[in-house]
């Protein structure tokens, strides 16, 4: 089984690292695939540009040898529709490989928004991670998503190898409440977030000066 952990990465910090980790390994993923997005249709624009961002993904996982860097809608034109990345990812892999989209339980809730949304469990399952404070039991589901929720939940992990899509599965992890939107402020302002991130990446940003960094991450 692969996994599929999208995101603007700006910049990739301990929160996806970890996210990734426990899932690759409660999932038992042969691989966990990091697929910055070039344009996000739901988030503002990145600040970090698409060459920059990938570097740090490359450095961030350079060291687990289970997560790969898919650049493929870097180097797509327009928006970065998750699944117009599914259709690709079949295209290349084949309809019978299982994959698994990895989110969070805040993006699981807002999937209505999605571009054509109601799709994506014909061609991967949903793994939804919990985030802090925010639990996706049912009662807090717009109808649509419930009724996919009803429609395709599972509780067993090993479903998720028996087929190559359609399930949706609520996995634990650690809770780690950190935002990519503090890190910046963080760089910006000081101190410098060395308990948030690999050293590798803070170096970086302070090396190319993204996001206002201080002398201090240098």
């Amino acid at each position: 089984m692969i996994g599929i952990l999208g995101g603007t990465f700006d910049p990739i910090h301990f929160g996806h690292l970890r996210m990734a980790q426990e899932l690759a390994e409660s999932l038992k993923l042969s691989e966990v695939r990091f697929i910055p997005a070039a344009t996000p249709p739901l988030k503002i624009q990145p600040i970090a540009s698409a060459s920059d961002r990938a570097a740090m993904l490359r450095l961030a996982i350079a060291d687990a040898p289970k997560f790969r860097l898919d650049e493929r809608e870097l180097k797509r034109s327009g928006t970065s529709y998750t699944i117009d990345t599914l259709l690709s990812l079949r295209e290349e892999l084949g309809a019978d490989v299982p994959l698994c989209l990895l989110l969070g339980a805040d993006a699981f809730l807002g999937l209505p928004n999605w571009q054509r949304w109601q799709e994506l469990p014909s061609y991967c399952h949903v793994v939804v991670a919990h985030r802090p404070n925010i639990t996706p039991i049912p009662e807090a589901m717009p109808l649509s998503l419930k009724t996919l929720w009803e429609k395709s939940a599972t509780t067993h992990v090993e479903n998720l190898s028996k087929k190559a899509a359609g399930h949706i599965l609520l996995q634990h992890i650690t809770p780690q409440d950190i935002s990519a939107t503090q890190i910046r402020e963080d760089f910006k302002h000081g101190p410098i977030p060395h308990h948030l991130m690999p050293e590798c990446v803070i170096e970086y940003i302070g090396r190319k000066n993204l996001y206002g960094a201080t002398e201090g991450a240098r």
